[in-house]
């Protein structure tokens, strides 16, 4: 124990006091432990046998309470029964003023109450006890208390201002530690918060930055992204031209540990074999007229991050084979060199052909197919999720809006129209549909009547019956269901119409259409017909298996051979109006509902 011998000597242990008592509450925010290690730090430096650390707290009656926090030389007896009442005794005045209080002698002192029984009186013995306020930015929040003998050259003025410097420090770890738990408890309960928010959210609920899609197809589409995003293996990304393979592309490249490198992307069908060749893999000087110097191709660009590869069912035969070689060996040659170029490139390719049908038909090689093929995601086309028609509407109008400063909505009878449209061109024709609507509509609103379709100026009604070779996913295969009966040849008929084989648009092709599988009447005033129900007795017509396709096909005015082009040949020539087409058939409309659905023939709508 250090003497109090001199003042030299005192100011000396105050400073080591004072800098241990800095050192153990910086240690840590636990001021249930630091609070104990600094009173025995007082104790043993400055010969204080006893002192405690009162903090305020809620009594059973609401009113504050006393308590004794921290303690050094208490038992626990003694540390439970130390509690006051606002204002009482000694403790309780100086946590009411904030202003430090020292008793000479407690034996002395009316105002002193000794609650914890062991800070009163000794007989011959003069104790002494000292109190000081912990003070913050928001007032009192407890005392330190220390008592004394005091004997010889004691001076309480130099006990009451080191104590008065240790309770700084002991308020500023109370103020630290109170804004610790604050912000601890906030971060606590919107914790909470957002695990409620996400437990009312439906489950298997994806999304894609760029992306638009709360359909069904698409969440499917956004769940395949996630689980393949992380892995290394290459993807093909399979859909109708115009449903966004690119923008799923860069989703998976920046949802994969490569996301921080290169995405390079590639249009095969824009180059020849030969630019494609150099493009790729690059060229060395004088390889060829006009290289005038080493140029790396993309393959090397991308090293280390995400190759795009669009159009890949486009690239030539013999390009095939180069390019079969590098997805092996990971490894090339540039144009015109002789060293082997390793790469480590993540492939993603994309396509809107019939890659099966092709290898079937020798134009693919199957090495090349069976190479790239190995996750495959199917981007369904714009018909088949029409629930994201009006989000995707809503965001090209916000971005022309923002790009021409122009405040542009669309009517419900508009969006109603757009989302009855059977788009060929998917999202690409919707953007371009909204632009050139936008652009040249007047005023601020978008009304149904200001599409070109409306005014018999659609350019693309044309292309909504061609057969297509975009890659979609292949259908279930219809079960045998008996015999095949030929439907019977169509012959003259006075409802049949004359000439052409194009529906009547009637100035549009977007909506106001019969829905396959739902009553409708035919422009005659025929009876409503109920496809949905097969027919029973001896009209049944039995159906065998068909190959499905994404849209029907057009024909001539002759009829076709084969029972499924025939039906397609019959609704094409009657404007897709089932009562008449079945008239030319000479069946009735039950059995052609029946046909119609049995085939997968999509009615068009108009």
């Amino acid at each position: 124990m250090l003497a109090r011998t001199s003042t030299t000597d005192r100011s000396h242990v105050e400073l080591i006091t004072v800098y241990e008592i800095c050192r153990i509450l910086g240690a840590s925010l636990d001021i249930a432990r630091t609070f104990r290690a600094s009173l025995n730090v007082l104790a043993a430096h400055l010969a204080l046998p006893r002192a405690m650390i009162v903090m305020a707290g809620q009594g059973d009656d609401d009113d504050v309470r006393l308590r004794v926090h921290s303690s050094v030389g208490l038992d626990r007896d003694q540390e439970t029964r130390g509690h006051w009442q606002y204002g009482e005794g000694v403790i309780g005045h100086v946590y009411a003023s904030g202003m430090p209080i020292v008793v000479p002698d407690v034996a002395q002192a009316d105002e002193f109450i000794d609650r914890t029984g062991a800070f009163g009186g000794q007989p011959d013995r003069m104790m002494a006890f000292v109190v000081v306020p912990l003070k913050t930015d928001r007032g009192v929040v407890g005392v330190l208390a220390a008592q004394r003998e005091v004997s010889g050259a004691a001076r309480l003025s130099d006990d009451q201002r080191i104590l008065t410097m240790v309770a700084t420090l002991l308020a500023q770890a109370v103020g630290l530690h109170s804004a610790v738990r604050d912000e601890h408890q906030r971060l606590q309960q919107e914790t909470t918060r957002l695990q409620k928010a996400l437990a009312r959210e439906p489950r298997g609920r994806h999304s894609i930055e760029n992306v638009i899609g709360e359909s069904r197809p698409m969440q499917k589409v956004f769940n395949e992204v996630h689980q393949a995003a992380p892995s290394r293996a290459t993807v093909l990304l399979r859909g109708e031209s115009g449903t966004g393979k690119e923008a799923i592309a860069r989703a998976i490249h920046f949802q994969s540990p490569r996301k921080d490198a290169p995405f390079i992307k590639v249009n095969c069908a824009a180059l020849t074999e030969s630019l494609l060749e150099s493009e790729l893999f690059g060229h060395e000087k004088g390889a060829f007229t006009g290289a005038i110097g080493d140029r790396k191709g993309r393959f090397e660009l991308a090293h280390g991050g995400t190759l795009f590869l669009d159009e890949i069912g486009d690239i030539s035969p013999g390009f095939q084979a180069k390019l079969l070689r590098v997805l092996q060996e990971r490894e090339f040659e540039r144009v015109g060199g002789t060293k082997a170029v390793k790469v480590d490139v993540r492939l993603i390719c994309a396509t809107n052909r019939d890659l099966e049908k092709m290898v079937q038909r020798g134009d693919y090689r199957a090495d090349l197919y069976y190479r790239i093929n190995v996750v495959s995601i199917f981007l369904p086309p714009l018909r088949e999720r029409r629930a994201d028609i009006p989000p995707l509407v809503t965001h090209f109008v916000d971005r022309f809006n923002k790009e021409n400063r122009r405040q542009l909505k669309v009517t419900p009878e508009a969006m109603k129209v757009l989302s009855s449209c059977y788009w060929p061109g998917n999202v690409r024709e919707l953007e371009n549909c909204i632009e050139r609507t936008a652009t040249m509509v007047n005023g601020d609103v978008i009304r149904e009547f200001a599409f070109p379709c409306k005014q018999n100026r659609c350019l693309t009604q044309t292309l909504h019956f061609l057969d297509k070779a975009d890659a979609v996913a292949a259908a279930a295969p219809v079960p045998m269901s008996g015999p095949v009966s030929r439907l019977p040849p169509p012959g003259s008929h006075p409802g049949q119409p004359s000439g052409g084989h194009s529906p009547a648009h009637n100035g549009s092709h977007h909506g106001g259409g019969h829905a396959h599988g739902h009553p409708h009447e035919d422009d005659d005033g025929g009876h409503a017909v109920d496809d949905d129900a097969p027919p029973d007795g001896d009209d049944v017509i039995r159906i065998g298996p068909t190959e499905h396709v994404s849209s029907p096909r057009s024909f001539g005015n002759e009829p076709p051979d084969g029972e499924r082009d025939r039906l397609i040949w019959a609704m094409e020539q009657c404007g897709w109006v089932q009562a008449k087409a079945a008239r030319l058939l000479k069946v009735t409309p039950r059995q052609l509902g029946y046909a119609l659905q049995k085939n997968r023939i999509e009615v068009r709508k108009f």
